[in-house]
């Protein structure tokens, strides 16, 4: 399995910044990340569209988007898939550094169990189900089916779901997979978290 890090955005809902590389509990967030997934994994890439000599410097490759405009994780995904030389990718964003640390061995039991093209985490709060697309593990074949959705102009990360054979698999922790899109929430959690 190959782990994909998504840290392809702008962070416009952070003020610009680059979400990944903005300090978490004396951390830039993408470390946190990292530290979680890389041991879940044989191999690692970062996918970046900035900042991709500072990204490098955690001693993982680092692919940019080959579509163009900050075009959001799905393009990041692609970005991955391309690359990838493992039958399996999994995928995190670099601002969720509580993701569980079964995360891969789930999703890939689940893609096995249901024999799917691709698992994604979904988790249950107050009787509502959310599912958390850009928490995911796929085929690396699916590349081709992605490269033409993404030509049509899809954008959405679950929008392809539809040609492809999707296994939803729950996980009973929401807060593991609480992302960190704004300051306040930075702080918020930053004052929080454990120094150990």
């Amino acid at each position: 399995i190959t782990g994909l890090v998504l840290a392809g955005g702008q962070g416009r809902r952070m003020g610009g910044v680059d979400k990944g590389l903005v300090a978490f509990d004396g951390q830039p967030m993408v470390a946190h990340v990292i530290a979680r997934l890389a041991p879940q994994v044989s191999t690692l890439v970062i996918n970046a569209n900035q900042n991709a000599e500072r990204y490098a410097a955690f001693g993982y490759p680092v692919v940019a988007d080959a579509i163009g405009g900050f075009a959001g994780p799905l393009a990041g995904l692609h970005a991955g898939l391309a690359v990838a030389r493992t039958p399996h990718v999994v995928t995190a964003p670099c601002d969720s550094p509580f993701l569980p640390a079964d995360l891969a061995e789930r999703l890939h039991d689940g893609l096995r169990s249901n024999g799917a093209d691709l698992a994604v985490a979904v988790t249950e709060e107050n009787g509502r189900r959310q599912v958390h697309p850009v928490f995911c593990l796929l085929k690396a074949s699916l590349e081709p089916v992605l490269s033409a959705y993404l030509d049509g102009g899809g954008r959405r990360m679950d929008g392809w779901y539809s040609q492809i054979k999707v296994a939803e698999i729950l996980f009973d922790d929401a807060d593991a997979f609480r992302n960190i899109n704004t300051l306040d929430e930075l702080h918020q959690l930053d004052t929080a978290a454990p120094s150990a």
